[in-house]
């Protein structure tokens, strides 16, 4: 290959990393509009889809996505997966002081705080999204029909017996 030619090949991959840094740049930005706007399902896929990638951002960037990619767990409900993230982005902030701005650095350690708090009382379980949805049951879907409220919520519900028919019926 002629030299101008390898100069031209370089240039173009160059061009290619630059741009697919910018473009996860450009995904990270997406899914905090996304948060924002409350659009947590859309959020959260963004930065399901971004995870792969997520070493390629900066260090700041990277602290960044920890932690939109924890709150927006969070909103949802999974708080075992928003424990995990939130804590990467408070290491991260450690590791780079400043990295997130003063507001979300104090929502991220309230939300941490009270995560700690309910696995310390209730332990690991209370994070489970299982437990969530427990917590939200009606008196009819908390128990199985057998007395044992805690059986598989995935599991067939078992039918109530009828009452047994009296006199007066």
């Amino acid at each position: 290959m002629r030299a101008p030619a390898v100069g031209l090949v370089l240039a173009s991959l160059m061009a290619l990393g630059s741009s697919a840094c910018a473009t996860y740049h450009d995904d990270l930005v997406r899914g905090e509009r996304a948060y924002e706007a409350s659009e947590d399902e859309r959020a959260l896929a963004i930065f399901r889809s971004l995870e792969i990638d997520s070493n390629r951002l900066s260090d700041a960037e990277r602290a960044h996505y920890a932690y939109l990619r924890g709150m927006t767990d969070y909103r949802i409900g999974y708080k075992a997966e928003a424990r995990h993230w939130l804590s990467v982005a408070a290491a991260l902030e450690q590791q780079t002081p400043d990295s997130l701005p003063a507001e979300w650095k104090k929502r991220m350690t309230e939300s941490l705080k009270e995560m700690n708090e309910e696995i310390y009382t209730a332990g690991i379980e209370s994070l489970s999204n299982t437990a969530a949805s427990k917590g939200k049951a009606t008196d009819d879907d908390s128990t199985s029909g057998d007395g044992d409220s805690h059986a598989d919520p995935d599991a067939p519900k078992k039918s109530k017996p009828k009452p047994a028919k009296t006199d007066d019926d």
